[in-house]
């Protein structure tokens, strides 16, 4: 076992992680509306789905792999349809003035919602495969062990990104009045909205 392969894990799952999109978009608003916690746990669900798929390219999983890969017609056109819902549910919301407190079931809900919207691009494996074939770790072969502690290093980093975005956010949650808060409704809504309609479009 290669224990430099647990800083190149944690490089790679903050490097995946780090690109805005729309789970970026929805910490972001979760954060604000609901506090640091809910947007760390929204974020360590998209870590959880990341870990899982490097964990399919790290033991060489391929059968499992491939049927995502075959399947990702469907599985996209099940997230977009949630990114759609996502966006118009949070174009209409209206902000609390206060911050309540996030209770077990929501915050299971932002895990879980998380976990299904990055699992819902099952190109990402493709990206794990590629990454861990060229440290050469594509595959059982290079050692259980091995692939298990990139595997973890991959999840701390991406949960260090999203403790990181969360944390800066939330400090600046007590400037957004209920107008501004507003605001970041319609605007995070409006580019949840774009992102699922562009994963429809994209399936034609």
């Amino acid at each position: 076992m290669d224990p430099a392969l647990f800083p190149r894990g944690l490089a790679i799952g903050f490097a995946i992680a780090a690109p805005v999109g729309p789970i970026g978009v929805l910490v972001i608003r979760r954060t604000l509306a609901h506090g640091r916690l809910a947007g760390l746990v929204s974020g360590v669900g998209a870590a959880s789905a990341d870990a899982l798929y490097g964990a399919l390219a790290a033991f060489g999983l391929t059968f499992l792999s491939s049927v995502l890969v075959r399947q990702s017609g469907a599985i996209r056109l099940g997230g977009g349809v949630f990114l759609c819902y996502l966006g118009v549910t949070t174009l209409l919301s209206q902000p609390a003035e206060q911050v309540a407190a996030a209770g077990w079931q929501r915050l299971g809900r932002a895990y879980l919602s998380t976990v299904f919207l990055t699992l819902a691009n099952p190109a990402t494996i493709i990206s794990f495969v590629a990454v861990f074939a060229g440290l050469g770790l594509a595959g059982s072969h290079a050692g259980y062990a091995s692939a298990a502690l990139l595997v973890l290093g991959v999840f701390l980093g991406s949960v260090s990104w999203w403790l990181l975005l969360s944390g800066s956010i939330g400090l600046l949650r007590r400037r957004f009045t209920v107008t501004g808060l507003r605001w970041v409704n319609r605007l995070s809504g409006a580019i949840i909205l774009a992102f699922g309609v562009a994963a429809l479009v994209s399936l034609l």
